[in-house]
């Protein structure tokens, strides 16, 4: 018998290495499709981040102290796991808790198909499942579950992106344009939409046309998140535009913005924390108030740091609440940042608040340069500190520096 041919069997690890080639890019394709060409190390610390927020919402809702009261290990280890899926289950809406608990059954029966008696041995051993029927009733209940949450999440999605697209119109998109005054401003929603908001415009605030306008800033933190908050802000957004149109004195826009929030607070429930101030650019002047809010930082070109206190009540708690304005006078080199408490209350992995010791150091180590650049410098450590962390609350900066 001749032997083979060398041309033959060249021609058949030929073949053989089309096909693992192409088999290979399949494969590529397949993961490119499905991470998005994410990295692996990015997508685990995804994955943790976003299991300990799902792990946190269940949480809420288990009795720990009656757990704590149980000696037993194991009995408040099995207790633990029944009160989480508890936690979980009841999130589902009753119909679909029941095609849940009936997958569970089937995968159950399926597993329990899979012990095989074995009485010469001595008891029972772990085996394949012997009745398949269980395990594709399991599945298609399983699959059933996903398909009708990812409906869900697809269409709450569509409507939540909506509501940001809206929400990203009532602020706005680029600074005004104010001889002597550089502003930059940023927003990062811990959910699709958030309740912080920040505004800058110019205003009249006299009859008299010589006393020219004044650039107001707003920085504000309605409490809550998501989609009750940003319907507030929207609130907030509406009645600042609608009130600043008058020619009144900071504190009286202020306590016509108080008024305004009381009567939709939910009886103080629904409150706004928020920072007022406004610029004359030509005196420079400056006059402010902070309605329950984080004092906004002011670093001098002589490099001392200055805090604007000028504490009063939040709006939206007491309809009688009086406001007072603080002043001083800019100069060239001044930097001021104003900010939400997000900021300095971002949380890294090991729970520790980024907090404003961190907030000043790089605020003094700026150098003299653009606001957007200072501003993109502090969003930067932010993010750097709080790193995989999901974020759990919306986080908001404005940055003006005198030119």
């Amino acid at each position: 018998m001749p032997p083979p041919s060398r041309s033959g069997s060249q021609d058949g690890s030929h073949d053989t290495a089309n096909i693992l080639g192409r088999a290979g890019a399949a494969l590529d394709a397949f993961w490119q499709r499905v991470t998005e060409g994410i990295e692996i190390q990015v997508l685990w610390t995804q994955f943790v981040a976003e299991a300990r927020a799902s792990y946190s919402l269940y949480e809420h809702e288990v009795d720990w102290e009656t757990l704590e009261r149980e000696k037993r290990r194991t009995q408040r280890f099995f207790r633990t796991v029944s009160a989480l899926f508890w936690a979980m289950v009841l999130k589902l809406s009753p119909a679909r808790r029941v095609f849940f608990l009936l997958a569970l059954f089937f995968g159950l029966l399926a597993l329990l198909s899979g012990r095989v008696a074995q009485p010469e041995k001595g008891g029972v051993v772990i085996g394949p499942p012997q009745n398949f029927t269980f395990v594709l009733l399991a599945l298609a209940g399983l699959l059933l579950l996903l398909a009708l949450e990812l409906a869900d999440r697809v269409t709450m999605k569509r409507d939540l992106e909506i509501a940001r697209e809206i929400q990203r119109w009532l602020v706005p998109e680029v600074p005004p344009q104010v001889p002597g005054v550089d502003i930059a401003f940023a927003t990062r929603p811990a959910n699709t939409v958030g309740g912080d908001y920040y505004d800058a415009f110019l205003r009249d605030v006299d009859s008299n046309a010589s006393a020219g306008r004044r650039l107001l800033l707003v920085v504000a933190d309605v409490a809550g998140k998501s989609v009750p908050a940003a319907l507030l802000m929207a609130t907030f957004q509406a009645s600042l535009r609608a009130l600043a149109t008058a020619r009144t004195p900071l504190a009286e826009l202020v306590t016509g913005m108080n008024q305004y929030a009381c009567a939709h607070s939910l009886g103080g429930r629904r409150f706004t924390t928020a920072f007022f101030a406004e610029i004359d650019p030509v005196t420079r002047t400056l006059d402010f108030i902070g309605a329950g809010h984080n004092a906004p930082i002011l670093r001098r070109a002589s490099g001392s740091v200055e805090r604007l206190e000028a504490e009063s009540l939040p709006l939206g708690i007491d309809p009688a609440a009086r406001y007072s304005c603080g002043a001083t006078t800019l100069a060239s080199g001044d930097l001021f940042v104003a900010f939400t408490d997000g900021v300095i209350e971002a949380i890294n992995a090991h729970d520790e608040d980024y907090g404003e010791p961190r907030l000043l150091e790089v605020l003094k180590k700026a150098p003299q340069e653009s606001a957007q650049a200072t501003l993109k410098r502090l969003m930067a450590d932010v993010e750097a500190f709080v790193g995989p962390t999901r974020q759990h609350d919306d986080i908001t900066c404005l940055v003006l520096r005198v030119t």
